[in-house]
């Protein structure tokens, strides 16, 4: 699935990063933790989190992930959405919980 689908299919809104939206998924990760998500998410992972700071850039281009979900309506900070933009990597957003949308999406994408 691409980020584009799920975007369709949940009703995400797309902040920015719109040149990433072809991006395809490989599986989830949720996690608010940096060091947590830097050791252990996968390459083509959507990380869903309710972190807002440039720093979620830095480790999605580092891990090179499909997209960022940020959860509970929560806004990127200025830089955040800057960096997205130049990574070409998409932060979506959710008024949702990470609970609600990250069951939604393992829905979605189980194999």
């Amino acid at each position: 699935m691409k980020v584009c689908d799920l975007v369709k299919k949940l009703n995400l809104t797309v902040i920015s990063g719109h040149e990433g939206l072809e991006n395809e998924i490989s599986g989830g990760y949720t996690s608010d933790l940096l060091s947590d998500v830097m050791g252990n998410i996968q390459d083509g992972n959507i990380w869903i989190t309710l972190q807002t700071h440039k720093n979620i850039m830095a480790i999605a281009s580092l891990k090179e992930i499909a997209a960022v979900i940020i959860v509970k309506g929560f806004k990127p900070n200025t830089d955040t959405i800057e960096q997205s933009n130049d990574e070409g990597i998409p932060i979506l957003s959710t008024a949702m919980e990470a609970f609600e949308i990250s069951g939604k999406i393992y829905e979605l994408i189980k194999y």
